[in-house]
């Protein structure tokens, strides 16, 4: 009798909708095994008077000034990390488990003599270089303590970016055979053949999307425009995602609206640009991307991942209003430049950075550890020329 494959696929809530696409990914891929979803929102002890007592012992200070809440800190200390441990322990030893699959940097999943993998996007330490982030933001020495216990315990961690990877090396003193660059997906409704006109990009339409206004960097964005509507004054922006109040010449501020109907206004925009202060990832970028925009946005994160100088856009340093006016004002003066800048973040997004494409790299790697060939048939994907592998 062949006993069939189990797979323990350990998430948190929908993470910007990349749980679902992970977990359609590993039902695609392993198609004859079992696959356990255990949601960790199951696990943690929210009314835990204990678990309050905690959080105020650590961070207090942080809750009474209001730069965490409650519940923030609440799911930043040892206390509920090793609750959540012990209660997932208990869950995962009910059966055998060909390998663990845990995404984010916020618990650890793995059972002991089980193979397991993270996917991540983030590591604490990696924040510490942005300049909106401080050492006083980390969260307790001990609880960072039980996040280096994540990737110690990891057979494989795949990273999403370039930096989160050199971050694991760096930072966390990961072996460089552990870590895996693997980048994302992102579900833009566009398709691989689709061509954009060039009178699209004579438009000079400037698009923000962003639900944080002053962290995506939208203060900075205002005093650019201001700059960039004198040498364009037929320049307009439109602001997506939030409500500031913008008293300037052809601007639109959009608001929070239904993702679906996000699509039109990137459609419609001649330039994205998002000079942001803190972002773990950025999966904005991709949709912008994927629709053919030219990107300024900072130099931080991941986002030289996305944003290759000289081919997809500019980058700018933090804070600074005059770059960004400058790279927005060179750009709309160029509308053929930015329809090569289009063209080649199109063709980067469909190369990189769709969840087939993410998928077929993370089961490589799952497979290549456990020593099995599994289903899918698809080859690891060639990098779009002049791309970082």
């Amino acid at each position: 009798m062949i006993t069939k494959r189990r797979i323990a696929f350990i998430r948190w809530g929908s993470f910007s909708h990349i749980n679902d696409c992970v977990q359609e990914i590993l039902e695609r891929h392993f198609v004859d095994a079992q696959i356990d979803v255990i949601d960790i929102n199951e696990l943690i002890p929210k009314s835990n008077p204990l678990s309050s007592r905690h959080a105020l012992r650590s961070y207090g200070h942080d809750v009474a000034r209001r730069r965490k809440t409650l519940s923030e800190a609440r799911e930043r200390t040892p206390f509920v990390f090793q609750t959540v441990r012990r209660r997932l322990l208990e869950r995962l030893n009910r059966h055998p488990y060909d390998f663990t699959f845990q995404t984010q940097s916020m618990f650890d999943g793995s059972k002991p003599g089980t193979p397991h993998f993270v996917y991540t996007d983030c590591t604490y330490l990696a924040n510490l270089h942005f300049p909106d982030f401080s050492h006083r933001d980390l969260p307790i020495e001990a609880w960072m303590q039980c996040e280096r216990s994540i990737y110690e315990h990891a057979t494989k961690v795949f990273a999403m970016s370039h930096n989160i990877a050199d971050s694991l090396i760096s930072d966390y003193d990961c072996p460089a055979d552990k870590v895996a660059l693997v980048y994302c997906g992102a579900n833009a409704q566009t398709s691989k053949d689709e061509r954009f006109g060039t009178e699209r990009y004579a438009k000079k339409r400037i698009l923000f999307v962003g639900i944080d206004w002053r962290r995506k960097g939208g203060p900075a964005l205002v005093e650019a425009y201001k700059k960039v509507l004198k040498a364009h004054p037929d320049a307009s922006l439109t602001v997506v995602g939030c409500s500031p109040r913008i008293n300037l010449p052809n601007c639109n501020v959009v608001g929070m609206i239904p993702l679906p109907e996000v699509k039109k206004y990137f459609e419609n925009a001649t330039l994205f640009c998002l000079p942001t202060l803190l972002e773990p990832f950025g999966v904005v970028f991709l949709e912008s991307m994927a629709q053919g925009l030219p990107i300024v946005a900072t130099r931080l994160g991941a986002i030289p991942d996305f944003v290759i100088v000289g081919q997809k856009g500019h980058l700018v340093d933090p804070n600074n209003t005059e770059q960004n006016a400058d790279r927005i004002s060179a750009l709309l003066s160029e509308p053929a430049q930015m329809e090569r800048y289009g063209d080649f973040g199109h063709s980067l997004y469909w190369r990189r950075y769709t969840w087939e494409q993410t998928g077929v790299r993370i089961c490589d790697h799952i497979e290549a550890a456990l020593g099995y060939q599994g289903d899918a048939t698809a080859s690891r994907p060639h990098e779009v020329a002049g791309c970082k592998a």
